[in-house]
This record gives structure tokens, sequence and C-alpha cells, in this order.
């Protein structure tokens, strides 16, 4: 559940069919209700306070038709509110209606327009919170009637745990669905643009990078290294477009962060890393291992040739933390907004935008004189 509500950022088609769809039944009940107390009112111990409940009613339903139709009005305040309110209404039998009524077993004042809460529970926050204000409305039965009465009583206890339940039970079960649709249509249309950049690619620079590398590897010397570079740059390519290099893949098995980072380390660069195995789902281990890379390769190539490189992995219970830092030459201050301004995205997507993917997050420390720290950040759980 969420601070603002129980359910504001996962509203789907289906939940907002039911919220309309309650709003509709709060009316009917509340115009169900009306008829029973105008029609008995006149039988009650204090007539006109039943009057006063019916308007009371017809103001509480006006006021949550209106907010429940917007998302950010359907708060666990509010959610609260209305359980309460129909509680009361139906606590209020008791000092209003008469006892030999109530002893027959006669009707509360608000019917079944106290089970609009439940069902306003169920749709917001799912079974449990439906079972839970059915419960509560029980409860206020149970104070206006405290002897059980099977044939009333008892059964309309039964029906609202049973609708509080059923309701969240199909409105989460619809929720999952229509989520599981959108992946579905998400993954055929990153496959469709995978197959169009791949047919692009193909025709313009895997053709070039595969001419770099058998000129090169012909020419020999340098030539052949640039050759060998443009090759790996190729497989990696071809991996990329075919799916089969994706950071972003559906793979569940764990893999050693370790494994990664460790491998980062030369010359210049100092790899640190606990001694304990640092296990996160395979696509946010390749994602933080690239991610990584990037960064210990802008290192080598921008803070100069002197310049040493640290990398540290660090591991806790809420996140895995992978810092990159380098005593180099920095960062001039907007320097990166204008190389993504121009273009060179290198910082923009190879770092910040793998982190974000996998939910994770990316900062840049920098600068002049005083060398750059990237901190990649990825949450657990």
């Amino acid at each position: 559940m969420c601070r603002e509500g129980f359910c504001p950022d996962s509203l789907t088609a289906m939940a907002d069919q039911m919220w309309r769809a309650l709003a509709a039944f709060r009316v009917v009940a509340l115009g169900y209700a009306g008829v029973l107390i105008v029609r008995d009112h006149s039988l009650y111990a204090h007539p006109g306070a039943g009057l006063l409940v019916l308007g009371a009613m017809t103001c509480w339903t006006l006021t949550t038709v209106a907010a429940y139709a917007r998302p950010a009005g359907r708060s666990r305040w509010l959610l609260g509110t209305d359980v309460a309110v129909a509680a009361a209404m139906v606590m209020s039998t008791r000092w209003i209606d008469s006892a030999a009524r109530i002893s027959a077993g006669s009707a509360t004042l608000p019917a079944f327009w106290a089970a609009a809460p439940v069902l306003a529970c169920a749709v917001a926050g799912g079974p449990w919170a439906g079972i839970a204000a059915g419960l509560a409305i029980a409860g206020a039965d149970m104070v206006e009637h405290p002897q059980l009465q099977p044939q009333n009583t008892f059964n309309g206890v039964v029906l609202l745990l049973v609708a509080g339940g059923l309701v969240g039970y199909v409105v989460r079960l619809g929720t999952r669905a229509e989520e599981a649709a959108r992946s579905a249509t998400r993954r055929e249309a990153a496959a469709a643009e995978r197959e169009r950049l791949a047919r692009s690619i193909h025709d313009s620079v895997l053709q070039v990078l595969a001419l770099v590398t058998s000129r090169g590897r012909a020419l020999g010397g340098e030539a052949a290294e640039l050759g060998d570079l443009a090759a790996q740059q190729e497989a990696a390519l071809r991996a990329l477009v075919s799916g089969t290099g994706s950071e972003d893949g559906h793979d569940t098995g764990l893999l050693d962060v370790r494994a990664v980072t460790e491998p980062l380390a030369d010359g210049r660069t100092t790899v640190s890393c606990p001694a304990t195995a640092v296990l996160l789902p395979e696509p946010a281990t390749r994602a933080l291992g690239a991610a990584a890379a990037a960064a210990v390769d802008n290192a080598r190539r921008h803070a100069g040739a002197d310049a040493r490189c640290w990398v540290l992995l660090e591991d806790d219970a809420a996140a895995v933390l992978l810092t990159v830092r380098d005593d180099g030459c920095g960062i001039a201050a907007g320097r990166l907004a204008e190389a993504a301004a121009a273009g060179r995205l290198g910082v923009a997507q190879a770092i910040v935008g793998r982190l974000e993917n996998i939910g994770g997050t990316a900062s840049v420390i920098s600068a002049p004189g005083a060398g750059t720290e990237v901190e990649l950040r990825v949450p657990r759980g």
C-alpha cells in the first residue's frame, strides 16, 4: 500500500470501471434506504432523527461519489472515514428506531447502503482491505442488534465479508491480468523495434565494422589491433540487436556482481569487493557491470594518462552500491549536459540510463582538478 492511498499508481481499466459501478451502487442503495426511511419514519422512536440521517447519508454519498471519481480522491483517510460514517449510520438505528422494531429484526436505517464502503475498500486495497471494512460494519451491526438472528444479522455479516473479499480478489486478479497483457504488448513492441533497428544497423554500421575488421587484419600492425576492436564491437552489436545480449531480459536467476566487477582491474584500476557473494538478478547484475565498465572506460580515456581509478563494491540489506572513483582532471560544471545535448550520451545512456532501467540510480560527482566519482546504486527487492 502506498502513502497517499491504497493503489493510486496501479490503476487499471477494470479498476476504473469498478469505481464507476460502485458510484452507481451507492446512489441506488441511497434511494432504497430513502424509501424505507420515508415509509417507516413515523414508526421510529424519533421520526425526525431518521430524516436527518437520510440527509446526512445523501450529503456523504455526493461527497464520496465526487471524490472517488478522481484517483487522487481515493486516499486512505477518506476510505477510513467512509467506513466510519457507514458504521455510525448503522449504530444510529439503535437510538432512532423503536426497540420493538429492532427486536423484530427490522433493517438498519442505511440498509445495504452500508456495504458501499466495504466495496470501496475492496476495490482500492484488495481482499484483505475489503474484509477488514466488512468486519467494521459487522461490528456496528452487532452493536445495533446484539442478539444475532440467523435470517437477518448473521446472514448480512457473512454477505458483507464475502462481498469484501470476493470483490477485492476479482479486482486484484484483473489488475494482474492487465499488467501481464501490457507486459506482453511491450515485449512485442520491443521485439518489433529491435528487428527494425537490426535491419538498419545491418545495412550500415555492421557492414562498416566488418570492412574495418577485414582491412585492419590485412594491413597488420596497429591496424590489426583496430580491426580486432572493430570485430569485438561488431559481435557486441550483433548480440544487442538480436536480443541475446540485452540487459533487460527476463531471466530470474541470480548472478554474483563480483564476476562482472573484478575483471575491471588492471594496472591503473584497483577493484575491491566483499569476500562473500553479492547476488542480484541476472539482468540487474549485467546492467550494473556494464555501467561500471563504462565509468571505468571514461576514466581511462578522459581522466588523464597518469590518473588512477578505484572500484569499490559494497553490499547491505537494502541495496548494492558500486562506486567508481578516479583522481584525474575532473569534469567541468555543465559539461555532461552539453555532451548530452550534442548527442554524446555516454554517461546519460551507458551509465545513468542503464541504472534507471533496472530501478537503480546513478550519480556523478566531479569538479575540475578534483577527480570524478560515479556512484551506482541498485536497491534490493
